[in-house]
């Protein structure tokens, strides 16, 4: 298990990505070439909640997706409460109820980048996730429609990286990977595995440019997953917020990305 408390102690920067819908299997199939080169490993989790809103309050919370055979494996971060067993002496503890406020009382400088609707602030729903960074960032070519999203995500993401010398902790909710993904097929019009491979190949190529550029900076902790999958017909069942192992299953990898 990667040492968070040392990471933290030591003001190490934080990128923390989720691409938002996106199942383990189509994952899998993809060619990631770009983003594979940062990448030692992905491995399947199991995700918390169902959906973004859930997924990623348990998130901000040290709720990390869990291993499958391992579901009480040691949390790399976790708020403090009585009785909990999934923290050891590398963990990074905090007494604040989320990461984002627990790194800016220490110092951080914070960054939120959306993203799909639960970060969209045009409503009060969609502020409650932003509100817990010091800075947040959305418009409309950034969202589920937004068909060059993740290029305009990285390229804020960039400006609030490289502004300052605090220690940053870096979010970006990545919209591609979230249906709408036909627009990024060059033939099919609804919504498959098949689409949502595509827009991760897009999306891949974007976050790995963050990676490269941010590695010239500094040492990084990295952690890349999803927060639920999406079910394209299995049994029946289509889209997410639903109990089914399309949508439990999340791709997951957490590395410490050193300074060139």
């Amino acid at each position: 298990m990667i040492n968070v408390k040392e990471l933290v102690a030591n003001k190490v920067d934080i990128i923390f990505i989720t691409f938002d819908s996106l199942r383990f299997d189509v994952l899998q199939n993809a060619k990631m070439p770009q983003l594979n080169v940062f990448v030692p490993h992905w491995e399947a989790r199991h995700s918390p909640a169902t959906f973004t809103y859930a997924a990623h309050h348990a998130f901000f919370s040290g709720f990390l997706p869990t291993p499958i055979d391992n579901p009480t494996a040691p949390r790399l971060f976790a708020s403090a409460f009585a009785g909990s067993t999934t923290t050891q002496p590398n963990t990074f503890t905090f007494a604040e109820s989320t990461l984002p406020n627990a790194l800016k009382n220490l110092g951080y400088a914070t960054c939120c980048i959306g993203g799909v609707g639960f970060f969209n602030k045009q409503a009060e729903l969609g502020s409650v996730l932003p509100n817990l960074f010091q800075e947040s960032y959305w418009n409309i070519e950034m969202g589920v429609t937004g068909k060059g999203s993740t290029e305009l995500q990285v390229k804020q993401a960039l400006q609030f990286l490289q502004q300052n010398n605090k220690p940053k902790f870096l979010f970006i909710n990545v919209a591609a990977t979230h249906q709408p993904t036909c627009i990024y097929h060059p033939t099919l019009q609804e919504d498959s595995k098949e689409t949502q491979q595509a827009a991760l190949e897009y999306a891949q190529q974007h976050i790995a440019y963050l990676l490269a550029e941010q590695q010239k900076r500094c040492k990084t902790l990295v952690i890349l997953t999803s927060d639920h999958g999406e079910a394209f017909g299995e049994d029946g069942y289509y889209g997410h917020r639903l109990a089914h192992e399309t949508v439990w299953t999340v791709p997951y990898t957490e590395f410490v990305l050193d300074v060139l």
